[in-house]
């Protein structure tokens, strides 16, 4: 028997786990944008690796919860733009073993916002080119599987916002929901 967490829908483990690899594996990539500023912080990559246990077949612990707010301090004290949206993608990997079964637009943060953070960070190491945060959105929206698309359709929209970041993952939801 597959467990599930029940809501205004269900989430089985199985389907958290592909939210959560979608998200570490965007979180791995920019992961050393944090690392190179930060060399002595450990924060992110501890969440990022509690992620991975999860995804791996761990239960949800904790560990999760812990190192992803561990990670999101360190995002609010990163110097530097790029470094503090790496450290916020780890966070959101640890905390995608405990995405809520709520209709809330909030919740589709945590499935797609590493992946707009990836793609800002993109874009500020080629010289805030938005052509190129385009194309890594066309890239998160490929590697999306069927599971991640199917649970992203259980919530309302990306919720509307101003930054850069925002616009992105309003960008990208809307792709994987067409």
């Amino acid at each position: 028997m597959t467990m599930t967490v029940s809501g205004d829908f269900e989430l089985t483990m199985d389907e958290l786990r592909a939210v959560a690899r979608y998200v570490a594996e965007t979180a791995q990539e920019v992961l050393p944008a944090f690392e190179d500023a930060n060399p002595g912080d450990p924060r992110p990559r501890a969440a990022l690796d509690a992620a991975w246990e999860f995804v791996n077949g761990a239960k949800r612990t904790k560990l999760q919860r812990v190192t992803s707010l561990d990670a999101h301090r360190a995002a609010k004290e990163a110097p530097t733009e790029a470094s503090s949206l790496a450290a916020r993608a780890a966070g959101d990997a640890a905390s995608a073993a405990y995405l809520h079964p709520i209709a809330k637009a909030h919740q589709v943060g945590h499935i797609l916002r590493a992946a707009a953070s990836a793609a800002r960070i993109a874009e500020i190491e080629a010289d805030d080119d938005p052509e190129v945060g385009d194309a890594m959105i066309e890239q998160a929206r490929r590697r999306a599987t069927p599971v991640v698309i199917d649970v992203l359709h259980r919530y309302p929209l990306a919720p509307a916002g101003k930054n850069r970041v925002a616009q992105l993952m309003t960008t990208l939801d809307a792709s994987l929901r067409s």
